[in-house]
């Protein structure tokens, strides 16, 4: 599991997201993006959080480390805004915290990323489904002149539909990714080269190893998957189904 750390202070609110994450320092003095379990998207989104962001990591697309987050009781006490306060005590456990990189600016159209880099995010983007990196929202930054991916938590859209059942892999396999509206989609042309290059290294045994680090306390039951390790397997088998299809979702018709 990612490793875990106590909140020690809450530093303050980051109202650019509709869920409100917050500042948050914490036992080991690092300071992190507070991503809490009482908001309205409920855990689901720290699970999508995790298993993109390590895969991320894994095919070497740079993306803040990730912890757990444990909040005490204590830790709203004080907090004078109600919002903030309401929603820390809904989320007293285990929360997501994501590393905050200092100096770091956001995305913006003066950037050039390397384009290989550009479209492997792409290619991340379209096999998870991300539905949040447009132009209004890029959830990219900048960071010692390198191009960083943040926030997957509105990736795995599928997972939000399991309450009557995990469904159908293949379903997922066959979906279109739509990267009309995405900020990086005038990279399309290299989405060829760079998913003759990562979708090999999407194997079974990566995906578990990616699924591990997700909290067994944010992997709620469905039908046909009623304990942790069971969910986990369905990811795996959606994200599975989707690499080794026959890339019907890769947007790359219309590149340039």
């Amino acid at each position: 599991m990612i490793r875990t750390v106590l909140a020690t202070r809450y530093v303050a609110p980051l109202r650019e997201g509709g869920s409100l994450p917050g500042l948050v320092e914490a036992e080991d003095l690092g300071t992190y993006v507070c991503k809490f379990r009482g908001a309205g998207q409920g855990v689901k989104v720290l699970v999508a959080e995790v298993v993109v962001g390590e895969l991320a990591r894994r095919l070497g697309i740079r993306t803040p480390d990730l912890v757990g987050i444990r909040l005490d009781a204590v830790i709203g006490t004080y907090e004078a805004d109600e919002e903030v306060q309401d929603l820390l005590t809904a989320s007293i456990g285990l929360n997501l915290g994501v590393d905050f990189l200092p100096g770091s600016f956001g995305y913006d159209a003066s950037c050039r990323p390397d384009p290989e880099v550009a479209a492997s995010v792409l290619w991340l983007d379209a096999l998870t489904a991300n539905v949040d990196r447009s132009w209004r929202n890029p959830n990219l930054l900048v960071w010692h002149g390198d191009l960083w991916a943040i926030d997957h938590g509105a990736c795995l859209y599928f997972h939000h539909g399991w309450s009557g059942g995990v469904g159908s892999p293949e379903r997922f396999a066959r979906q279109p990714y739509d990267a009309t509206d995405h900020v990086l989609g005038g990279y399309r042309a290299g989405l060829p080269a760079v998913d003759a290059a990562l979708a090999p290294r999407v194997t079974r045994d990566l995906l578990a190893e990616v699924l591990a680090e997700v909290p067994d306390e944010w992997l709620e039951p469905a039908p046909g998957a009623e304990h942790p390790d069971a969910v986990r397997a369905a990811y795996v088998e959606f994200l599975l189904a989707r690499v080794g299809g026959d890339r019907a979702w890769l947007p790359v018709a219309d590149a340039a």
